[in-house]
């Protein structure tokens, strides 16, 4: 583990993408499975600790719980479990230094923290981040066809008031080449036709989710897009973030800004997206936990050609609260090498290695998501 520079071990971070924790006591399984993006436990004979995230835990991890690094995973899951998980979570989310968590409880909601639970937990503040497909299964079943587009604008009003972002899933659902114009009255109502007469349910209709992403634009709120790598559920070749192009052009002169979450193995692809349009923003969020010691690599990568002042930090952690940990040590150290890297060259001096680290960590995301008015 190499020493971080002063300034980033000390620096604020915002998180402004992530999800709530659990707080029950949970089985070796259980832990092995939220240390993945697979849907299906690990075939027998196999375990996720003999993987780089399985690495990173006990090595950054296991010292927040009194344990040597390196400690064997029996030895971890026995401390964690004697511990409890509200004191795990605690000390896991009260270590990051993370001023702000924007949360995400579109998913799985009955299983995790609500956001007052989280900021209790976390000792600071939380904030919502409404999920624009949750927001339109919720109300599809009380309206009709035509009313649909009405009815979902109320709700999402409604749901904004209290929210600082808005997020979409259309890359789980249709994948992300979306058109770069909102649909028609008349084919809104004939896609939610479709929608009910197949029970509603789980939406997966390109006409239905550019109505959400255009419906969330004209409340002005920043809209995250789910971009590149997660779960089984993500058909992955329809995920680059090339393919929103025809979209983000349509919508440069809104001013709302538009947030590529993720991106990775397309984070190259995103940062090229956040240099040329502006009012798109970048992170590499969910690969760095699951990357361990290699995610500082993913980070530079992104740094490589996207605006320092394009660039944000998230974990996109859920469930384990390790994850918040992981990903807030991992991208520390990642951002530590850049900079030290970038020091060590003469490419920059230390005020701007400190002004680039400020922007990236939190600067960024407090303007965007204007944290300092709420």
């Amino acid at each position: 583990m190499r020493s971080l520079l002063p300034f980033v071990a000390d620096l604020p971070l915002v998180d402004h993408h992530c999800h709530g924790v659990v707080t029950r006591d949970v089985t070796r399984a259980d832990f092995e499975a939220m240390l993945t993006e697979a849907d299906a436990p690990s075939p027998l004979g196999t375990s996720l600790f003999d993987s780089l995230i399985g690495l990173a835990v006990r090595e950054r991890c296991a010292p927040v719980l009194d344990l040597p690094q390196h400690a064997d995973a029996d030895v971890y899951l026995e401390r964690r479990a004697e511990l409890g998980a509200a004191e795990v979570a605690r000390r896991f989310l009260r270590a990051t230094g993370t001023t702000d968590f924007l949360l995400d409880g579109g998913f799985l909601p009955d299983a995790l923290t609500t956001t007052p639970e989280f900021a209790g937990l976390a000792g600071t503040r939380a904030h919502d981040v409404v999920r624009l497909e949750q927001v339109a299964e919720a109300v599809i079943h009380g309206t009709t066809a035509r009313g649909f587009a009405g009815a979902f604008a109320d709700e999402l009003g409604k749901r904004a008031e209290t929210a600082v972002g808005l997020k979409s899933i259309a890359a789980y659902r249709v994948g992300l080449e979306l058109a770069g114009s909102p649909p028609s009255a008349s084919e809104v109502e004939a896609a939610a036709g479709r929608w009910l007469a197949a029970g509603g349910g789980r939406l997966a209709d390109e006409v239905l989710h550019r109505q959400l992403v255009f419906t969330g634009l004209d409340l002005g709120l920043p809209v995250q897009f789910h971009v590149g790598y997660g779960d089984a559920d993500v058909d992955l070749r329809r995920c680059d973030p090339l393919l929103l192009t025809g979209l983000l052009r349509a919508t440069r002169g809104g001013g709302v800004p538009i947030l590529l979450l993720h991106n990775y193995p397309f984070h190259r692809q995103a940062a090229y997206l956040a240099q040329v349009f502006e009012h798109v923003f970048v992170d590499a969020g969910l690969i760095t936990h699951n990357a361990g010691f290699r995610a500082p690599a993913v980070l530079a990568e992104l740094l490589e050609i996207a605006p320092f002042g394009k660039v944000l930090f998230s974990t996109d952690a859920f469930g384990l609260a390790e994850l918040y940990h992981l990903g807030t040590a991992l991208f520390r150290q990642g951002l530590s090498d850049f900079v030290r890297a970038a020091l060590d060259a003469g490419a920059m001096s230390e005020k701007d290695a400190v002004r680039l680290c400020a922007l990236v960590g939190h600067e960024n995301a407090k303007r965007i998501y204007r944290l300092e008015h709420v």
